[in-house]
């Protein structure tokens, strides 16, 4: 699995410590750890609109199959992933969050608290909670009893995000080009992104935009 790290302009002094974190853990399970910043506060700065915008990107076109990302309190990215169409992002505080979230709800995006809370054993908190996102199999349900309505449920919601969401391509197309641009102007996206991304539509797109 492709796992891509994105930080908001708030919280990206601590990029370093959550990237380090992640990858120690995620290759345990054989997973892929992307790092698209920001690195830190002199980095180009994304808010937590962004992430969502660029998160989005991310797993509609196939270059990443989860995004760990999160902004002072975790909600307004959140919100921001949620926003758009294929990503399903929970509000992750604590391992019994991040397991009942994977378990149930099988999701492909994590929104963190990376301010709020985040004090002494903040990087044991953080490595615990990724061990109940990459350790084990998702989408098992819990308790076990449950597992088949929960996993009903999840293929309800996902046909409803279906319905309700206008294609990536489209977003991307009406979208403010100058906010699409400042979102994928980075040197961690373009190394990342082309090699990765899966969908001809959405990666021509994106290369068009970058050569304006």
């Amino acid at each position: 699995m492709k796992i891509a790290l994105i930080n908001e302009n708030s919280q990206a002094n601590k990029n370093e410590l959550i990237y380090k974190t992640l990858s120690r853990v995620a290759g345990k399970y054989g997973h892929e750890v992307y790092n698209y910043g920001m690195f830190d506060e002199t980095d180009t700065p994304l808010t937590y609109v962004q992430n969502g915008l660029l998160a989005a990107i991310l797993l509609n076109s196939g270059a990443a199959d989860f995004v760990v990302t999160g902004c002072g309190t975790g909600s307004g990215a959140m919100l921001a992933c949620n926003s758009f169409p294929k990503v399903l992002c929970g509000l992750i505080v604590d391992p019994s969050d991040a397991y009942l979230f994977a378990q149930i709800n099988d999701g492909n995006c994590a929104a963190f608290p990376f301010a709020k809370g985040f004090g002494w054993g903040a990087e044991l908190n953080l490595e615990y909670c990724f061990e109940k996102l990459f350790g084990t199999p998702t989408g098992q349900g819990y308790p076990k009893e449950r597992a088949i309505p929960e996993q009903t449920n999840k293929r309800i919601l996902d046909s409803v995000k279906e319905i309700s969401h206008t294609p990536m391509i489209e977003i991307l197309k009406r979208i403010d080009a100058d906010f699409l641009r400042a979102t994928i102007h980075r040197n961690s996206f373009e190394k990342f992104f082309f090699e990765n991304a899966k969908d001809p539509e959405i990666k021509e797109y994106c290369r068009q935009v970058l050569e304006r």
